[in-house]
């Protein structure tokens, strides 16, 4: 049973998003005491700083980035990201809807380094790109893919032939600094 965070009493996480983001906050709820606040496109970036920097709340953690195709609904898709407070020890799920004309949020690579592979996952397999990433690249299909294998309306026996052969790891290395 889904209970919203005003009848289990509002926590320092949606009360200082609340705060700082206004009617950017769409909705809160804690499914099963998890608390998951869905928030606007635009509010992403200062929602996460938020969550990173303020002493109250000081999620120190991205566990995982994740997206979600709704075909047939408008917005499309939704990116949900989970984040942990290893010092107070208390998570929070952001959920955010971005439409199929424009699937884009801005980079949480900048915030957490971790977001880097988490995020060209959800490109690669969805198509949600992420504005500042610094790389965003295919990681679990092939550079000569086409498409985006996830997406609900992806022909699922569509294949498709490789040109030549690729090492992923020597291309990765290819723009990092040489090994001491």
């Amino acid at each position: 049973m889904s209970e919203t965070m005003e009848q289990a009493g509002a926590g320092p996480t949606e009360r200082l998003l609340r705060a700082e983001l206004g009617d950017r906050v769409l909705a809160v709820s804690a499914p099963h005491g998890d608390l998951a606040i869905e928030i606007r496109p635009e509010a992403l970036l200062p929602a996460a700083r938020l969550l990173k920097e303020h002493p109250e709340l000081d999620y120190c953690f991205l566990m995982d980035i994740a997206a979600i195709d709704y075909l047939g609904q408008d917005p499309r898709f939704a990116v949900i990201y989970n984040f942990y407070s290893l010092r107070h020890g208390h998570r929070v799920r952001i959920r955010v809807r971005v439409p199929e004309d424009a699937p884009v949020l801005d980079s949480l690579y900048p915030l957490w380094p971790a977001a880097d592979w988490f995020e060209r996952e959800a490109w690669d397999l969805m198509g949600v790109q992420f504005r500042g990433h610094p790389r965003l690249v295919r990681i679990l299909t092939h550079p000569e893919f086409v498409g985006h294998a996830l997406r609900k309306d992806y022909p699922s026996a569509e294949r498709h032939r490789l040109s030549r052969t690729y090492d992923l790891f020597l291309e990765e290395r290819a723009g990092a600094p040489p090994a001491d």
